[in-house]
């Protein structure tokens, strides 16, 4: 007897399945929480490495839960140490729609401020390859942490993306944007109110 022959559309349909099959959200937050809890992280995407941090402990009436991520381009972001300069951390996933028009946002940011303010992006319940070819979308290369668990959603509270918590040099939160800002003018504006530095 002779083999049956596979159509084309057949491989088709086996291809796609496989594909699909390694989308699920157990399978991201796999990945990502091995990043974010000290394995080396994946360093082929878009994002760059944090700054180095003062070794003095963050201080203020309000600071950030005290926890420790990998950086997806390498380096670490220690919310237990001030960061030395103002600061947004900005709350992201891919699976967050917002956050695709707000990105690109606080990049212009990024590229304006230089050193004076730095951004730096925390990926939340997030995989890292995710999150990687959603930042390459969007023309993002502030650096970010990883934390695929999201420790840090939990720690503040929230179940919903973005926020984004503004820290001063001693890493005091000064200010917290629920939601996502829609402009530079706007977070110029919130940058000058609430961190004291004008762009």
């Amino acid at each position: 007897m002779r083999p049956a022959r596979i159509g084309p559309l057949a491989v088709v349909v086996a291809v796609l399945a496989a594909l699909l099959a390694g989308c699920t959200a157990t399978d991201s937050r796999t990945s990502a929480a091995t990043t974010s809890t000290g394995a080396a992280p994946a360093s082929a995407g878009p994002l760059e490495p944090c700054p180095k941090q003062p070794a003095r402990p963050a201080r203020g009436s309000t600071t950030l839960p005290r926890l420790t991520f990998v950086c997806a381009g390498g380096g670490s972001l220690d919310l237990t140490r001030a960061p030395g300069v103002p600061t947004l951390v900005n709350l992201w996933g891919s699976w967050c729609a917002p956050c695709r028009d707000e990105l690109p946002v606080l990049q212009k940011l990024a590229d304006a401020a230089g050193d004076r303010v730095h951004v730096i992006g925390v990926i939340s319940k997030d995989g890292l390859p995710q999150a990687n070819s959603f930042a390459a979308d969007a023309g993002v290369t502030f650096p970010s942490a990883v934390d695929g668990e999201g420790r840090l959603m939990a720690g503040v509270g929230i179940n919903v993306l973005p926020y984004t918590y503004f820290l001063d040099a001693g890493g005091a939160v000064t200010y917290t944007q629920v939601g996502p800002v829609s402009s530079l003018a706007q977070l110029r504006t919130l940058v000058a109110e609430h961190l004291g530095v004008r762009l």
